[in-house]
């Protein structure tokens, strides 16, 4: 925009008048103000307030084991336990769940029976 010539400007000028005449002949025809159409909103992060606290608490924790270890080495077990105890309250990891040799062998012959049908009525066509 600050390579342009006197000339150029002077059309850029002109065909914005133009624009501008364009758009008040489409206002007095449809009786209303044209006017562009609104930016979209920006979309903030999709983060959950839980997520952010998680991060929140984790950067405390690296942070107070760096000054601690600026201090002394004793203070760096204290330091990080304050910032443990701290922690907003987190829920106990789940269970992980385990399936039975049984079920995954029914699961396992369901699947093959499916797929036996599906071939056969493929073969049939």
């Amino acid at each position: 925009m600050l390579d342009l010539t006197s000339s150029q400007l002077r059309q850029a000028v002109n065909l914005k008048e133009k624009i501008a005449g364009l758009e008040k002949q489409l206002a007095a025809i449809f009786g209303t103000e044209t006017k562009a159409a609104p930016a979209k909103p920006v979309k903030k992060g999709g983060i959950s307030a839980a997520g952010r606290a998680r991060i929140a608490a984790a950067a405390k924790l690296r942070w107070a084991k760096v000054r601690a270890a600026k201090t002394k080495p004793a203070a760096v077990k204290t330091a990080v336990k304050a910032v443990v105890a701290a922690k907003p309250d987190q829920k106990p990891a789940k269970k992980k769940f385990t399936m039975s040799a049984a079920a995954k062998a029914k699961i396992s012959a369901a699947v093959k029976a499916r797929w036996a049908a599906k071939k056969a009525a493929q073969a049939k066509k």
